[in-house]
């Protein structure tokens, strides 16, 4: 029985994919990178910004790109995100139901609280790790692990739901159960090939994962 539910935030209860994408598109010309296609920046996506930049400028040192990426990324917020279908009235009914849930994610703590707030879920959330508060970030499990110890919560009644392998791998090492979302950028079939507990194909399937009756529309 889980009794835990931790998210990913972007592209999984978060549509940030347009403003990812086209910040990583504006960095790149501003400061004259070889472009990447959209399909060559989305396998990347969910690892930490650092990293994404670092394979994407081919340095080392990206401190300039990073500050480039939050400025244009913050002044673009508002305009580009969006939710996904279903997630506002899943969250509600599990917060109703007693489950506990928390954020695990790579971003920083600002802009994590800047998105959570935009859709009224942060009060629902009773754990938010970021990037900032761990040293080892997703596919480590001491984000997850981070999460698990704030709540008290049990990692066998935990499941982690995220759309990238970094989140699967974490959920994995950290001994909880996994969920990718078959609205992933990255696709369905590259999530199965890290072997999750579950796909979801929208976000009320959790209800079936949790043993409840599906809510009728």
């Amino acid at each position: 029985m889980i009794d835990t539910v931790l998210f990913d935030l972007d592209g999984t209860i978060i549509n940030t994919n347009e403003l990812i994408i086209t910040t990583f598109e504006h960095v790149i010309e501003k400061n004259g990178l070889k472009p990447h296609t959209r399909e060559e920046m989305i396998p990347h996506m969910g690892m930490t910004l650092e990293h994404q930049l670092q394979i994407f400028s081919g340095r080392q040192d990206v401190a300039d790109l990073v500050a480039d990426y939050r400025k244009y990324n913050r002044e673009r917020h508002d305009e580009l995100i969006r939710d996904f279908p279903h997630v506002k009235e899943v969250i509600s009914r599990l917060h109703e139901r007693g489950i506990t849930m928390g954020i695990v994610t790579t971003k920083i703590k600002e802009t994590t609280l800047l998105a959570l707030n935009m859709f009224g879920f942060k009060p629902y959330m009773k754990a938010i790790v970021t990037v900032e508060d761990v040293k080892h970030p997703k596919p480590h499990p001491e984000p997850i692990l981070t999460a698990l110890r704030e709540l008290n919560a049990d990692p066998a009644r935990t499941l982690m739901v995220g759309d990238s392998a970094a989140d699967l791998q974490c959920a994995k090492a950290a001994g909880v159960q996994a969920a990718g979302v078959a609205w992933s950028l990255k696709g369905e079939a590259v999530l199965r090939k890290y072997d999750p507990d579950y796909i979801l194909q929208d976000m009320t399937d959790l209800y079936g994962i949790l043993g409840w009756e599906p809510v009728k529309s």
